[in-house]
């Protein structure tokens, strides 16, 4: 008996040691991605305290299409200088949406300064209840990056296309397109600096965009 009450406190603690090493071998939590959008906008007091301009038509805007490498949340970066094929993702950052459903909140907001700003669904209702078929304005995202053209420069590259279409009793048609490219410089060579770069780079497509429609409005 005297030895049986000997071992149990050896043996206690040799369970207490391998316990202890066990949770010494469990994985760290692991890192929360951070997450970004464009912010709340360049709107600011003068913009808003000019006089209202006369309403535009009506105009329905698309999904923004893109290609599959952008329909995820990943901030995407090229090295320009060593491999400009290749589409690097930034690891621990992501966008909080898609950079094209980030960019149709941003442009359907500007559209809608001027005038009422439809979606697919809303201008086929209104197409079947009132016969009116409003301009369709589609956009296609062909390149969105934090692109670096040597170690030390880099910019926010946002490369896109815009097409209007009129329907009418003989069928749609294209009122105009256009291609449309911006660089906007970033302020630092890491995802935080691409962020900026590409959501400055992408309020000035939007303003490109929103000039080029308002002068294709319907006459």
């Amino acid at each position: 008996m005297k030895n049986k009450a000997t071992r149990i406190p050896t043996f206690t603690a040799a369970g207490l040691a391998l316990l202890i090493a066990g949770c010494g071998a469990l994985p760290d939590k692991p890192v929360r991605a951070t997450l970004y959008d464009f912010g709340p906008g360049a709107a600011s007091a003068a913009t808003a305290a000019q006089p209202p301009t006369a309403a535009l038509p009506t105009l329905a805007l698309a999904e923004i299409e893109s290609n599959t490498r952008l329909d995820g949340t990943q901030i995407l970066y090229r090295l320009g200088y060593a491999d400009a094929n290749e589409l690097r993702p930034y690891g621990q950052s992501r966008w909080s949406l898609p950079p094209a459903q980030l960019m149709r909140q941003r442009l359907r907001d500007a559209l809608a300064e001027r005038r009422t700003v439809l979606g697919p669904e809303e201008s086929a209702t209104i197409a079947r209840t009132e016969g009116k078929v409003p301009d369709t304005l589609r956009i296609s995202l062909d390149e969105f990056s934090h692109y670096f053209e040597s170690a030390g420069s880099s910019v926010g590259l946002v490369r896109l296309r815009a097409t209007l279409i009129r329907g009418g009793s003989g069928g749609d048609r294209v009122v105009g397109q256009r291609t449309f490219t911006v660089r906007h410089p970033a302020p630092s060579a890491n995802a935080p600096g691409g962020v900026k770069a590409l959501a400055a780079a992408t309020d000035a497509a939007v303003a490109e965009v929103v000039q080029w429609v308002d002068q294709q409005a319907r006459p």
